[in-house]
Formats: C-alpha cells, sequence, structure tokens
C-alpha cells in the first residue's frame, strides 16, 4: 500500500497496482459477501468465451507468469512459507502457519496485540504475493508482511516504519483496506458500494481478478452481435460493441490503463460512456507532495502523469507501441525498445551516452527512464523519458539519473561532465520554470505564468503550474488562472476552477458561472464547488439551474468517497461551507475515526465549534492538534485567534509569537499579530511583525494597510505615506482604502 501522506483535496482514492489479465471461468470463490450472480444485467461474460475466438498465447497469460491476480488462498495460490515460520519486523514478531487447509498469519491486532488472522485471498505472484484478511463489516484488509517470489523469503514492504496498531497506516486501518485502496484494479466489474451509514461494505465483481472485459467492456452485446444475423449478413459495426479495438487510438487507449495506471481518484461508480477520462476520474498531477518539484515520480505514482509529462505523449506515442498490451513486457529487448523510432546511429552509440557498448550505462532506460523501488521489491520507472539534468541537482536539490549509477560522485562533477561532453548550454525544460515556481516565493509567479504561456508546455504541466498558483493571492495570479478556464484540456480548466477558491467570489463569479455546465464532469463539479459557498441571493439568475444540477453531481461525488478518512473530511467541508453543522460535525468525527491525525480534520472541526459558540469544545481540538503536531504554525494561529476571542490576550499573543517562530507562511499571521501589538501600543513590536509579514508575502496588500495604521497611530507620517503609497500600486481601487488615502494626502 502507501505511506501516509498529508491531506489534499484532489486526492482520494489511492490504487495501487500493475495489472495484468488472466484466465479464469468465473468467480471461484464461495464467499457471496465479494461477489455478484452473473447476469444478463451486468453482461459480463467471462474470459472463456473470450478465449473462443481468441488465442490465449497471444492474449492472456498463464499462471505463473501473472503477478497481480486476486484468487482464493489454497495450496496452489499460495507462495509463501507458512511452515510454522516466524519473521520480526519493526519489534512485531508474526507467525506464518496452517491449520487444515487454511493459511494463518499470527500478528498484530488493532489491539495491540497478535492474534491468529486467517488468509482470505492471495494477491500477485511476482516479484511480491500478498495475502488479504477477512474483517467484519465486509472488509478485507493487507498485511505490511509480504512474500519476496524471487528470494523466497517474508519481508516488511516498508521497513522501518514504526505504526502504532490504532494508527490509520496499521495493516488494519484505512489505508491497508483492499475495499478501498486495491479491489477496483483487481477485479473485473467491481462495485464497492460502502455504505456511509453503517460504515460497511458489500463489495461484488464479476470476475474475481482482472480479465478481459476489463480492458474491453462487457462481452455479452459483443457476443450477440457475433452469433446474430447482422454480423453473419455483413452488416459491420466498428469494434463490434468492444472497447479498445486492435487499432485503437492513442487517448483511448492511455485512457483505458490510466485508471490503474495512475494514482487517481474515482468520481463516481455510474461511470459516463466518454473519452475523456475526467468524466470519470480525476488523477494526480505533479505536485510536490507525491512527485519531486521537477515533475520525477516520487511516491508510488506509477505511470500516467509521468507519461503525460513526455515528449513521446506528445507526438502521439501510445502503451502498445512499447508494450504488449496483454502481457505488459516490452515488445523489443533493451534498446531495442527505443530504436523503433530513433536512429540507432545517431543515439545507440558512445558519442551519445559516453558509456560502452553492453554496459548498464549505455541502456536507454537507465539515463531517461530512472526506477525505484516500491512496496520493497518493485522496481518501477519513471516514464517522462527526461533528460539528465545534473546542473538541476546542484542548484535545486532534484534527483538525476546520473547519481542513480555514480553515487561516488558530487553533483557538481555531474553536471561538469555533461558540460564537456554536450557544451555550456542545456536545452530549456519546464523543469527549469517548474521547479522555482513549486517553491511559492517571491520568483515562483513569474515562473508558474511563464510555463502556462508557453504553447508547447504539456497540459498536465500547466495544470500543476495553476494549482501552485492558487498559493498565490494576486492580481496577475488571478489573471492567468482567469485565462485558463476556456482551456481545451479539462485538467487545465478544473485546476484553475481549484485555484480559484481563495480569491473573493466578486473575481470570478462570471467566468465559473458558464462552466457549471461544462461538458465534462470533473470540470462541473468544481464550478459547483465554488458557487456552493455563495448565498442563494447572490448565485446569478442565469446560472440558478446550472449550479443545482452541477450541485447535486457534487454531492454524490463527494458521498461516495467516504469509505475513505479524507472523503469523510471532504464532506464535511461541503456541509461547514453550507452551515449545516450537524453533518459537518458528523462527517469530520466519521473521518477522524478512520484517521485520528487528520489536522486538517481537526482544525476545521475546531472552526465548526467555534462557530456554534462550543469555545471549549473548539480548545480541546486544537489542543489535540497540537499534541499531533507541535511544530504545526497554522494550530498557533487558530489558537491565537481563538484566545483573541475569548479575551485571552496574554495566550494569544504567545500562540501568535509561536506561529512566527515556526516561519509561518501565512500572511494573516502577521497581519493579526501586529494590530494586536499595535492595539498594545508596541508600536515597534508591531512594526517588525508586520515587516516580516511583507517579506513572506509582498503582494498582499493587508500588510502594508495594517503598517500603514501602525505609523499613523505612532505618528510617523513620512512613513505612513511611503507605506500606503506601495498599498495604493497593488490595490489602487479598493472602496476599504479610499479614505486612508485621501487622508494622507494620496
Amino acid at each position: 500500500m502507501l505511506k501516509k501522506s498529508s491531506i489534499v483535496i484532489s486526492i482520494l482514492i489511492i490504487l495501487f497496482v500493475i495489472f495484468r489479465v488472466f484466465i479464469v471461468d468465473s468467480c471461484s470463490s464461495k464467499d457471496t459477501e465479494y461477489t455478484e450472480t452473473l447476469s444478463a444485467n451486468n453482461a459480463y461474460v467471462g474470459d472463456k468465451s473470450c478465449v473462443k475466438c481468441h488465442s490465449t498465447e497471444h492474449h492472456l497469460w498463464k499462471e505463473s507468469d501473472h503477478y497481480m491476480s486476486m484468487l482464493p488462498a489454497n495450496d496452489s495460490t499460495v507462495k509463501g512459507d507458512f511452515n510454522d515460520v516466524t519473521f520480526t519486523a519493526d519489534g512485531i514478531t508474526s507467525k506464518f502457519h496452517k491449520k487444515g487447509s487454511k493459511f494463518f498469519i499470527n500478528t498484530e491486532g488493532s489491539d495491540g496485540k497478535n492474534h491468529d488472522f486467517e488468509i482470505k485471498y492471495i494477491f500477485g505472484h511476482k516479484p511480491l504475493q500478498q495475502y488479504l484478511v477477512q474483517f467484519p463489516g465486509g472488509r478485507l484488509q493487507v498485511p505490511r508482511l509480504s512474500w519476496d517470489v524471487n528470494k523466497k523469503k517474508w519481508f516488511n514492504q516498508y521497513a522501518g516504519q514504526k505504526i502504532a496498531s490504532h494508527d490509520w497506516l496499521h495493516w488494519t486501518g484505512n489505508a491497508q483496506n483492499w475495499n478501498t485502496m486495491c479491489a477496483t484494479c483487481h477485479s473485473t466489474n467491481l462495485h464497492k458500494n460502502y455504505d456511509t451509514k453503517t460504515d460497511t461494505y458489500k463489495t461484488s465483481y464479476s470476475v474475481i481478478n482482472v480479465s478481459c472485459e476489463s480492458c474491453h467492456g462487457a462481452g455479452q452485446k459483443h457476443l450477440n452481435y457475433i452469433n446474430g444475423s447482422d454480423y453473419k449478413s455483413g452488416d459491420k459495426v466498428t469494434g463490434s460493441f468492444m472497447k479498445l479495438g486492435k487499432n485503437s487510438g492513442q487517448l483511448e487507449q492511455i485512457n483505458t490503463c490510466a485508471p490503474c495506471h495512475a494514482r487517481i481518484s474515482e468520481i463516481s461508480p455510474k461511470h459516463i460512456d466518454s473519452k475523456e477520462i475526467m468524466d470519470n476520474y480525476i488523477p494526480q498531477i505533479p505536485d510536490t507532495e507525491f512527485f519531486h518539484a521537477d515533475g520525477q515520480v516520487d511516491d508510488e505514482d506509477y505511470i500516467y502523469t509521468s507519461f503525460l509529462q513526455s515528449k513521446m505523449y506528445s507526438k502521439g506515442v501510445k502503451c502498445s507501441n512499447c508494450h504488449n498490451p496483454h502481457s505488459i513486457k516490452l515488445k523489443k529487448i533493451d534498446n531495442q525498445t527505443c530504436l523503433q523510432c530513433h536512429i540507432q546511429k545517431k543515439y545507440d552509440t558512445p558519442k551519445h551516452t559516453f558509456h560502452t557498448i553492453g554496459s548498464n550505462g549505455a541502456l536507454c532506460v537507465n539515463c531517461h527512464m530512472p526506477g525505484k523501488l516500491y512496496m520493497g521489491n518493485d522496481l518501477r520507472h519513471d516514464h517522462s523519458f527526461r533528460v539528465p539534468r545534473p546542473d538541476l541537482s546542484v542548484k535545486y536539490g532534484t534527483p538525476n539519473a546520473c547519481s542513480n549509477c555514480h553515487k561516488d560522485k558530487s553533483e557538481k562533477t555531474l553536471a561538469d561532465a555533461v558540460i564537456k561532453w554536450y557544451g555550456p548550454n542545456r536545452k530549456y525544460h519546464f523543469a527549469d520554470d517548474l521547479i522555482p515556481g513549486s517553491r511559492l516565493d517571491n520568483q515562483s509567479e513569474s515562473h508558474l505564468t511563464q510555463l502556462i504561456n508557453i504553447q508547447n508546455t504539456p497540459n498536465i504541466i500547466k495544470a500543476t503550474a495553476l494549482f501552485y498558483l492558487g498559493s498565490i493571492n494576486s492580481q496577475t495570479s488571478l489573471k492567468t488562472i482567469t485565462s485558463c478556464l476556456n482551456h481545451k484540456d479539462a485538467q487545465v480548466r478544473y485546476r484553475a476552477l481549484r485555484s480559484l477558491s481563495i480569491f473573493a467570489p466578486s473575481d470570478w463569479i462570471q467566468n465559473v458561472g458558464p462552466l457549471l455546465s461544462d461538458k465534462v464532469r470533473a470540470v462541473r463539479i468544481a464550478a459547483a464547488d465554488l458557487f456552493v459557498g455563495l448565498p442563494k441571493d447572490q448565485i446569478p439568475s442565469q446560472y440558478v439551474t446550472a449550479f443545482e444540477t452541477a450541485n447535486k453531481e457534487l454531492v454524490s461525488y463527494l458521498h461516495y468517497q467516504t469509505d475513505f478518512s479524507v472523503g469523510n473530511i471532504m464532506l464535511a467541508d461541503y456541509y461547514l461551507k453550507i452551515q449545516d453543522y450537524v453533518n459537518a460535525e458528523s462527517f469530520y468525527l466519521k473521518g477522524l475515526k478512520k484517521d485520528d491525525k487528520m489536522n486538517y480534520a481537526l482544525l476545521n472541526l475546531s472552526s465548526l465549534y467555534n462557530a456554534v459558540g462550543k469555545n471549549d469544545a473548539s480548545l480541546h481540538v486544537l489542543q489535540k492538534a497540537l499534541k499531533n503536531d507541535p511544530k504545526n504554525d497554522r494550530i498557533y494561529y487558530n489558537l491565537a485567534l481563538l484566545y483573541n476571542e475569548t479575551n485571552n490576550s496574554t495566550a494569544a499573543e504567545t500562540a501568535f509569537a509561536n506561529a512566527v517562530a515556526l516561519k509561518s507562511q501565512n500572511p494573516r499571521v502577521y497581519y493579526n499579530y501586529g494590530l494586536m501589538l499595535n492595539a498594545k501600543k508596541n508600536f515597534k513590536a508591531a512594526e517588525t511583525i508586520l515587516q516580516k509579514g511583507i517579506a513572506i508575502s509582498p503582494n498582499t496588500p493587508d500588510l502594508y494597510y495594517a503598517l500603514t495604521f501602525v505609523y499613523i497611530q505612532s505618528d510617523n507620517k513620512t512613513k505612513a505615506q511611503q507605506t500606503a503609497i506601495k498599498l495604493k500600486q497593488l490595490d489602487p481601487n479598493n472602496p476599504n482604502y479610499q479614505g486612508l488615502f485621501q487622508n494622507l494626502g494620496l
């Protein structure tokens, strides 16, 4: 599974998989809690029907080759050693044993004590095999102990991580839940069937593992057509009612693979028949939560987001150009894969690689697709196909492929070698702007704007630039974001909408309104999410109906995510926006029950309690958050506001000081703290704090306004005028500032 990450709205359901095709008749499990009877309604027919027409040699894997199937645990499927062996990892000793024909792991449960847990299913054949344990409420959980098929030994996928038994990341917790985290990509026609009220699953599937229909769609209509009179009489239908035919286009193929080969969230169990991926899914962008600052993979990010950054994608390359679509194996060996398109005499030579032919350094993949181990022993390659840039490593600390082999060399030495071979100038790459743009400092805005304005910047990178711009509250940023609302790419429109949330509705309402009726579902949802916080009388009449329709899609989407801890918080945030405090509290508490370390949820729950006058509860929640993370500046800021509201000015000032000491990047910390110090007539300290805020956020008008007020209060008219001039340059037409300008003769 995955290590714990911070809360990001766009990320919900994390699917870890590389999917394969395996020949099965139908679901062989007798556990009806996880299966459904096949019927004409779901139109799934099983792979044996496919084999009647299609050769297994070319289309289907043999079991010995297949490494991501899900099958019932028995003597033929289980590869691990269950002969009373023990394994100790990170302070926990586990025992693997059998009772009759059943397999068990004796390991730590959610109560911190060891218990016997029966293995219900196996997951995969190589390079590792995982095991599933059945729990009440329809849950299947995945222990972190897995079997290394090649080395024939037990191992902990995340060695060194000591996880408390009650933690979200513990194998009995939400992060290791099959229904939410794994199931969709390991079975055919899977439905989670999660009940929010009872917190239970009735997960169903048509075929227990990945089958032909996973990619090609339900087969019953295809079979009826092939066996019918229309087909026999020559009345042909393109594709014969099957998806992803032999000559399918790039987007059709990529979008078929993406749901399982991407970090992605599913919008609804009811899919729209569409060639646009964002009608049904929201893919992750390469931001610094899961990727390196230059877009290279870091966390368990799969293929899609990397590939969309690449020149290969921009040139029309599709998955099947390099991979056999049924085995996923490369069609050619080593460099021969790349030489299908790239000239051998130019690229497969020491004049290009500066490494001996036949050496690892001469392999294209090692320089342009560096790999990383995930899940303990699963090597996966970055598919952004980028040129190694040790010079960026020197400047920014980002990784580069050269360092993977030359660990004894400094980044400067490697960068100098590239200069020696290729000259001092590097060809422009979007990383030259993306890295400094991701830092969100004084220089970031120009780099991010540049990425959006360059025509051939990959759309997924433009979407990422928009994501970062959503943290820069300036008129230039607003203008850039708004200009992308009509972009042809749905991901760009979606991220532009998400980034408008920091701006006042008056800045975007007329531009966003039309997107409530956008042709893509994810975009409509994002537009509705902006409108949710508006009072009904502020919604322009021409958008009322469109908003009501899009809002229903938004609510449906949010409810669908509630099997995951973050999904509950997203739904709670929605209810908080519409001031439905009862439902908001309920879903915050549900999310925290799944993951009590989510400080984002605790902070919002504290705000909710404050809004309804329960300040004691609000303070208690903030103190719990502080216990989780004593170095979180936002917690201190919220504490300061709460203490100030309850007339505890001494505690408020201490909390503000702690937020500043933690180098908060929030300009409101400095604004409010500065005004508090000013009210105490501590003018010098107020000036110092506000100037710190301006240094961090030089485009925030309120900081200049507060500083001008401090100078007026301290009878320093010259500095007051100088500061007010800067304020007028930033925000000349703000009605709140006009009286100040007049009083100072501006």
